[in-house]
């Protein structure tokens, strides 16, 4: 094989749209745009104007609130813990830390901390130690004779 033989795949690339040109290209004359108005002109923004009239996004009024400084946890399931021990890429003896699950592939990154929630089951006795849990995924671990410690979380 060499560099001029090779080729896309039929159909993986379509040629752009050449608005503009002409009768026969489908798209000629007034281009797609219609005649006359503002949306038929070069340099529309009509994203929200309404002509004079108080906007949309105006007229409603704000709700809600969202905490500028909010901590962005990553969250687990235990069933999830459960099945990557069973895949063997987490070790039950061994003492399972925040760093332990974002190396065996549980999660792309901790952000400010882990959090444990209680979905799906638990059968193995471990010993975590991450950010945050839920109550529920706490009882689960101890009912399964682990351990979930809920460390503060490192700045």
């Amino acid at each position: 094989m060499k560099l001029h033989e090779l080729s896309d795949n039929e159909g993986a690339a379509r040629k752009k749209k050449r608005v503009a040109r002409g009768p026969g290209s489908g798209k000629g004359k007034t281009a797609g745009r219609g005649i006359k108005g503002q949306s038929s002109r070069s340099g529309v923004a009509l994203g929200g104007y309404e002509g004079g009239q108080m906007p949309l996004y105006r007229r409603l009024p704000k709700r809600g609130f969202n905490k500028p400084n909010a901590k962005q946890f990553a969250v687990i399931n235990l069933g999830l813990i459960e099945k990557f021990i069973g895949l063997g890429k987490l070790d039950a003896k061994a003492e399972i830390t925040e760093d332990v699950l974002v190396a065996a592939g549980l999660t792309k990154s901790k952000h400010d901390g882990i959090r444990v929630l209680n979905k799906g089951e638990i059968k193995s006795a471990v010993k975590l130690v991450v950010t945050g849990a839920s109550a529920a995924a706490i009882e689960a671990v101890k009912a399964a004779g682990g351990s979930l410690t809920v460390a503060a979380a490192a700045e």
